[in-house]
C-alpha cells in the first residue's frame, strides 16, 4: 500500500516503528502536504467572500495550484521511501566478481542519485508554496490567518527536514562534482524557503496578540 492510502493510524505507527523506511524524508514531504493543504483550505475560505471579489480569480488560481503542491509532496513521500529502498537493495547485490561489483557500484550510484534528488524536488515545492502564501497576504480571510500560518510553518520544517535528507545522502556521492551541484542547489531552496518564510511571518504580526 502507499503511504499516502495509509490512514494517519497507519502511517504514524509505521513510522514509530523500527522499519528503516518510512522515515525523515518522507516525513518532510507530509509536512509539505500538510502546508499545501492548509494553504487551499484559505483560499476556499476566502474565495467567494464578497469582500475579497476583486481577488477571487487569483484567489482560485493558488487554491489550484495548491491542490496540485498536495497531490504532488504525497508522490514524493512514497518517492523518497522507494528511492532508500533501492538503496537497501543495492547493498544487498551480490559483489563476487568483477562483472557483479560494477553491477552493484552503478545501482548504488543510481540509488543514491535518487535519494538526493527526491528531497530537493521537495524542497522546490515548499519554496512553491511558500510563493502562493506570500501572494495571498493581505487579500485572504484573515479569521483563516492562524491556518496560513500554520501553512507557511509547515511548509519552513518541510525544507529544513527534506534539507537534512539532502545532507545525509550527498555526502555518500562518489561524483563530487554532482554532489557539489546538489548541495549548492539545495542551500539555495532552504534560504529560499527562509526568507519566504520570515517574511508571511512579519507580515502576519498584525493578525496575532504579541504581548
Amino acid at each position: 500500500m502507499k503511504l499516502a492510502q495509509m490512514s494517519t493510524e497507519e502511517l504514524t505507527k509505521l513510522l514509530a516503528s523500527d522499519a528503516p523506511a518510512p522515515g525523515g524524508g518522507s516525513a518532510a514531504a507530509l509536512e509539505g502536504a500538510l502546508g499545501a493543504a492548509l494553504t487551499a483550505m484559505v483560499c476556499g475560505l476566502t474565495a467567494e467572500k464578497p469582500q475579497y471579489a476583486a481577488y477571487r480569480a487569483e484567489i482560485l488560481a493558488v487554491q489550484a495550484r495548491a491542490e496540485a503542491l498536495r497531490e504532488q509532496f504525497l508522490t514524493l513521500m512514497d518517492r523518497d521511501t522507494e528511492a532508500f529502498l533501492q538503496v537497501s537493495d543495492a547493498f544487498a547485490m551480490p559483489k563476487a566478481t568483477d562483472e557483479e561489483k560494477v553491477q552493484r557500484s552503478a545501482a548504488i550510484r543510481q540509488g543514491l542519485t535518487a535519494c538526493t534528488e527526491t528531497p530537493l524536488a521537495v524542497m522546490a515545492l515548499a519554496a512553491e508554496g511558500l510563493e502562493l502564501i506570500q501572494s495571498l497576504l493581505g487579500r485572504y480571510n484573515e479569521s483563516a490567518a492562524s491556518d496560513l500560518g500554520v501553512a507557511a510553518v509547515s511548509l519552513e520544517a518541510c525544507a529544513r527536514g527534506a534539507w537534512l535528507n539532502v545532507l545525509i545522502n550527498v555526502g555518500s556521492l562518489k561524483d563530487r562534482e554532482k554532489a557539489h551541484a546538489f548541495r549548492e542547489q539545495g542551500k539555495a531552496l532552504l534560504e529560499q524557503a527562509r526568507n519566504l518564510a520570515a517574511y508571511v511571518e512579519r507580515e502576519q504580526a498584525t493578525c496575532w496578540d504579541m504581548e
